[in-house]
Formats: structure tokens, sequence, C-alpha cells
């Protein structure tokens, strides 16, 4: 039986709130800091959007975190406004508006994630590979969270062929296959997902995201205590 997130299931039945969207244990984050090739004020202003969505996503009072997230997208903007073909930048302008959407809910979110899937699209334009594939990874979430026409974008054939595409450029990392993982459970293939699971929960430590490995490993282990219990 295929498990619909509660985003999907509400909008599609009653026009309810963005409820599960990049809810707990569907937070999306980048899978490695910025290439050395990048200059060094875009790289420090990536990893400090990294580090602040991290405390945001882990560490700050579910009802508190729209109006963090929202800030944050501001720093996001100014950042993208200087740097407009930035590829690690508007990857993460995209994590945190999806982020921002999820954390706020209702139907005035649907706007949010467009903006999220406008950003992950043109990072992909620039640098396909951008931040090892996290911006395939954050649209193939986007894709099978959303619920499809006519209410979303949401597509289950470009979210397996857009994650798909993550763990090709990533193959062993956290984010890449956690998300494939959530897919798989979200279609119903149970082992599938236990076994990408188990794979993320085995990922390699990010240095300098170590708040953000230790939330999604949470994530990981109550998501396979739930396919195992």
């Amino acid at each position: 039986m295929i498990v619909r997130h509660p985003l999907t299931t509400a909008l599609l039945a009653a026009a309810l709130p963005f409820a599960g969207l990049f809810a707990a244990g569907t937070a999306v984050a980048a899978d490695s800091p910025p290439p050395a090739s990048v200059a060094a004020p875009e790289a420090s202003t990536v990893t400090g959007l990294q580090a602040r969505w991290a405390e945001i996503k882990y560490g700050t009072a579910a009802n508190a975190q729209a109006v963090a997230f929202e800030a944050l997208a501001k720093e996001a903007d100014a950042a993208v406004a200087a740097h407009p073909r930035d590829a690690a930048l508007l990857t993460w302008r995209g994590i945190i508006e999806a982020s921002w959407a999820g954390a706020k809910g209702g139907l005035g979110a649907l706007s949010l994630v467009k903006k999220a899937k406008a950003d992950f699209e043109a990072a992909l334009a620039i640098d396909e590979g951008v931040l090892d594939g996290s911006a395939h990874t954050s649209l193939g979430s986007l894709y099978y969270q959303v619920p499809g026409w006519p209410v979303g974008f949401g597509d289950e054939d470009a979210a397996r062929e857009h994650l798909q595409a993550g763990l090709r450029l990533n193959p062993a990392g956290i984010d890449s296959n956690y998300f494939w993982a959530d897919f798989l459970r979200d279609q119903g293939d149970e082992a599938g997902a236990i076994a990408a699971f188990r794979k993320a929960l085995a990922a390699p430590a990010r240095p300098g995201r170590e708040s953000a490995d230790a939330g999604r490993r949470a994530e990981i282990e109550a998501a396979l205590a739930a396919l195992e219990g």
C-alpha cells in the first residue's frame, strides 16, 4: 500500500494545511559544504546558511520555526541578489524556502514550495552537480511530497528521476539515501526503504555539519523503528 504524506492527503481530500511537508523526518539539507572553487565570500555565506538552518530545524521550537525560517530566507535573498549565479546559494535558498513552507503550513505555503522548485531548477541549470547533487535530491523530495495537479506540481516519475540523479552524484550521502528511502516508503516499498535508511545511517560524518547529521540520524532511527517495529 502506498503511504501518502499528510500534506498530500490533506490537500487532496479537504484542502487542509501543509501539515506534512518537511515535517520531522522530511527536512531537506544539502549533503556537503560548498566546493573549494567557490570564492570565499560565497563559501562563508553558504556555510552560515547551513549552520543557521540546522539550528532552526533541530534546535528551535516548532511554533517558532516559521518566523525564524522567514528571517533566514531574507538573508538568503540578499546573498542571491549579490551572487545571482551561485548555484550553491540558490540551492540553499530553495532548501530554506521549502523548510519555511513546512513550518508555515496552510495553502499559502504552496507559493513557497514553488519558489523553492524554481531555485533548485536554476541551480541545476548552472551546475548539475552542485553540492554533490543536493539540488537534484531536494527537487526530487519536493516532487513526491507536494500533491499533483490541480493542487500542486507533484510528480512521482520526476521525483524518482531527480532522487536517483542525486544518488548517482552522492551514492554514500546521508541525505541522498535518506530521501530515496523516504520516497520508497511513500511508494509502499518497505523493504527497499529499510535498506536505504540503513545505508543513510551508515553515511560518513560531514565536517561542520554535526547538528544536521545528528538531527538526520534521529529521523532515520525513528523511521526504521516505525518500519521494523
